[in-house]
């Protein structure tokens, strides 16, 4: 157990590079609960053929398997990139507390980047968010990239 988040940075980057490691695009996420970490996740939809298979579907599945349950109101999620429509919908549909993302989205972003969804006040649950910009996480995400276009 920890409150430090440095501990959750790290544990996330770790999810993130187990991705790199298997040729996935490298996100990684932890769901944190009370100091603990309660879910871990990292990209697997090539390698398990399943689009929803982002890192932050995986660690809130993981998550509500831990729990016994699907609310998550009680959690905050770190992960290393900004999250996607589909990903920033499940956080609204667990009832997320707060979600802290490292790296922005340009392309897909719905947080800050493209979209800003967590801003919209129609929506059924309100999350919180803080964009904490670490170097890691866009280095080893543009290393990935850079690797892929050659």
């Amino acid at each position: 157990m920890s409150t430090d988040p440095d501990y959750y940075w790290n544990q996330a980057f770790l999810e993130a590079q187990k991705a790199f490691s298997i040729n996935e695009v490298p996100v990684g996420a932890v769901m944190v609960r009370n100091g603990e970490i309660v879910g871990r996740g990292y990209n697997q939809r090539i390698s398990k053929n399943n689009a929803l298979l982002h890192a932050e579907m995986v660690a809130i599945a993981d998550a509500c398997t831990q729990l016994g349950t699907w609310r998550l109101d009680d959690c905050d999620m770190y992960v290393t990139l900004e999250p996607c429509a589909m990903c920033t919908g499940a956080l609204i549909e667990s009832r997320l507390r707060k979600v802290y993302f490292a790296a922005l989205d340009d392309k897909t972003g719905c947080v800050l980047s493209q979209y800003t969804l967590l801003d919209d006040k129609l929506l059924p649950h309100r999350v919180d968010y803080e964009y904490i910009p670490q170097a890691r996480c866009q280095h080893i995400m543009r290393e990935f990239f850079e690797d892929k276009r050659g």
